[in-house]
């Protein structure tokens, strides 16, 4: 069924509106013509009695039509501060629920922040010290160089990297981003391995404008880690947490200058 566009919206909206009910037309003469089976909603999809069911542009953005992608080409492209400030727009207005983007309360707290910490602190150390060295990469982050003894940005810094890192990018880059592929690419084992696979792919590429092939080599893999914890547990607090520490434990690495040590205490 391809509802009525709503009278009172802006000229541009009309127009993407008015592009999926061409879409939805299509298909619905098509399927007539070849005599296709109506696709039954699955159990995720919003029901004649949710909130929402009639509101057009909601509909919209949860799809894949020039509404949904143009909204996801816009997320991913605008940026740490105003993307994670657009998908919790996204979700208010899609009518998403915060579970499906893993806003799930932890089960205790306490073990949440204390597992994320140390397991951050702990992943940052044995990437520094064990596999960026295997891959060659070089001791020293010139991207963030100037911060060494700079007593006055550290404290900046830490703010960024903790909210703006660890939970902004997170929200981005698994919560949203993982609710968009895994609706696109449906429940089964491989398409889990390929959200799995395209999101951290995604996420090393937004990391090589500003630190080049090891800043994106080694985002492509912590972006496999916290990914694999929000698909193995289904919550994103876990992720977030460890995101923080593991770039707070970045942060001061490179503020003590302990980045040429670390990086030497097994490949010497």
């Amino acid at each position: 069924m391809c509802p009525e566009t709503p009278a009172r919206i802006g000229p541009v909206v009309k127009y993407l509106l008015a592009l999926d009910t061409t879409h939805c037309r299509l298909e619905r003469v098509m399927r007539n013509e070849l005599r296709l089976p109506i696709q039954q909603p699955k159990a995720s999809d919003p029901t004649p009695t949710e909130p929402g069911f009639d509101d057009r542009f909601a509909l919209a953005l949860r799809g894949f039509g020039p509404i949904g992608l143009f909204a996801l080409l816009v997320i991913l492209l605008a940026g740490l501060w105003i993307g994670a400030m657009l998908v919790l727009a996204w979700v208010w207005r899609s009518h998403t629920p915060w579970r499906d983007l893993g806003f799930v309360r932890p089960r205790r707290w306490t073990r949440t922040v204390v597992a994320g910490l140390l397991a951050g602190v702990v992943f940052k150390l044995f990437m520094k010290a064990v596999l960026m060295p295997l891959l060659g990469a070089d001791p020293n982050n010139s991207a963030y160089h100037d911060l060494v003894r700079n007593g006055a940005a550290l404290p900046g810094m830490l703010f960024t990297v903790v909210i703006g890192g660890g939970l902004g990018e997170e929200i981005i880059w698994r919560g949203y981003l993982f609710e968009r592929l895994g609706r696109l690419f449906g429940p089964g084992t491989g398409a889990k391995l390929a959200v799995l696979l395209v999101s951290a792919l995604l996420f090393g590429l937004a990391h090589y404008p500003d630190q080049g092939i090891a800043g994106a080599t080694q985002a492509v893999m912590t972006g496999a880690m916290f990914g694999g914890l929000l698909m193995t547990t289904g919550r994103l607090w876990l992720p977030i947490v460890m995101h923080a520490a593991f770039d707070v434990t970045a942060v001061l690495i490179i503020y003590w200058d302990l980045e040429w040590r670390v990086a030497h205490w097994i490949f010497r």
